[in-house]
């Protein structure tokens, strides 16, 4: 076997693909329904262990195939329960997953990319630049991985989102591959309204994500009530406008009961006024959508802070009187880097987190 070599993962690999590997090696289709039921559904981390494929089988695929997870490097353990994970892939490329228990479920947050290169200025990932985009195994290799730390069970009930570090929309195919791995029955069983995949507004990832019938539950990061607002915090608006992107959320076929996700990150004193809340109910009026109010999760190296909480409830309060259902989201983890925007690889020892890094200016005052 050449361990840590990409594609000698079994990981990743869907049904049909498991399918053709199986029949390379002189088996019949069923050993590779087989095999998808043993890596997805009973979460099998070693080939010895799969006793329902012959002896002689099993050395084959281990002579030239592997079942690899990330290797946890980190878990850094938060007073409300939650955990960020440091893991590292075969490459040595380093990338974080989030764990979030709850009364009756737990929430998984899921990286797509190493690092990001869309540079909203108040995420700190955005610090860390683009290194590439992940692998369908190795966006699997985060839940696998998590699963096994936590000892949560096979059919547990798992919410996923699409939320840590790295644009989904920018890495599409390798995510909707897993994604239909994921939602399988016969792989993870994670119905579809339990996944969301977070979008900073790239529109041609929206329209190609809304023709797919296997598509997740989708948010997009609206942080701001004008163009020029919303440029200045997310330069992604220039290539793709405000109005733009709302006409393709417009545009965007929800089903039954389904409702858009706006996900609003509020910054004390930029974009957190009374008139701020007043465009953004019009931005959305008429639309079947929710917003989600983020109170900013501060630190050292950018300028933003949170606003005080009577201004988030006030901010509130003004879209509802509008019919905009709005809920305030108090991010999980905040005391070790794990909450919205804070994943930055801290505790490598290996990337300095500074802001010499990129230049940041003041934020602007409304």
């Amino acid at each position: 076997m050449t361990a840590g070599i990409p594609g000698h993962n079994l990981v990743g690999q869907d049904r049909q693909e498991l399918e053709r590997l199986v029949q390379s090696l002189g088996k019949a289709p069923y050993r590779g329904r087989q095999l998808y039921h043993a890596l997805y559904c009973r979460r099998e981390k070693e080939l010895a262990a799969l006793t329902d494929l012959d002896r002689s089988f099993r050395e084959a695929l281990s002579a030239h195939y592997e079942i690899a997870y990330p290797d946890i490097q980190g878990e850094f353990k938060s007073k409300d329960g939650s955990a960020r994970y440091l893991l590292r892939l075969q490459d040595n490329t380093a990338i974080e997953t989030v764990y979030m228990p709850e009364e009756e479920r737990i929430t998984l947050c899921l990286s797509s990319q190493a690092g990001c290169a869309v540079d909203c200025r108040f995420c700190f990932t955005a610090l860390l630049g683009l290194q590439r985009n992940l692998s369908a195994g190795e966006i699997l290799g985060q839940v696998l991985a998590v699963a096994k730390a936590r000892e949560i069970p096979p059919r547990s009930r798992l919410n996923l989102v699409f939320m840590g570090m790295g644009e989904p929309l920018l890495n599409l195919a390798p995510v909707m591959k897993a994604v239909r791995i994921l939602a399988d029955p016969r792989g993870f069983a994670i119905p579809l309204r339990r996944i969301t995949i977070s979008t900073s507004g790239i529109i041609p990832g929206i329209r190609d994500l809304a023709g797919d019938p296997n598509r997740p539950k989708l948010a997009v990061s609206l942080n701001a009530s004008s163009e020029q607002q919303r440029t200045e915090l997310m330069p992604i608006n220039r290539k793709y406008p405000l109005s733009e992107l709302l006409r393709a959320c417009r545009a965007y076929p929800l089903r039954p009961r389904e409702l858009l996700t706006f996900e609003y990150v509020l910054l004390g004193g930029f974009n957190d006024t009374d008139a701020d809340a007043v465009r953004v109910a019009e931005l959305l009026r008429g639309m079947r959508a929710k917003v989600n109010l983020i109170p900013y999760n501060c630190g050292s190296e950018l300028p933003y802070r949170p606003p005080p909480l009577e201004r988030v409830l006030a901010f509130q309060q003004l879209l509802t009187e509008r019919s905009i259902p709005a809920y305030i989201r108090i991010s999980r983890g905040q005391d070790v880097g794990a909450a919205c925007g804070q994943l930055r690889l801290e505790g490598t020892g290996r990337i300095p987190i500074t802001a010499s890094m990129r230049p940041v200016r003041s934020p602007s005052r409304r």
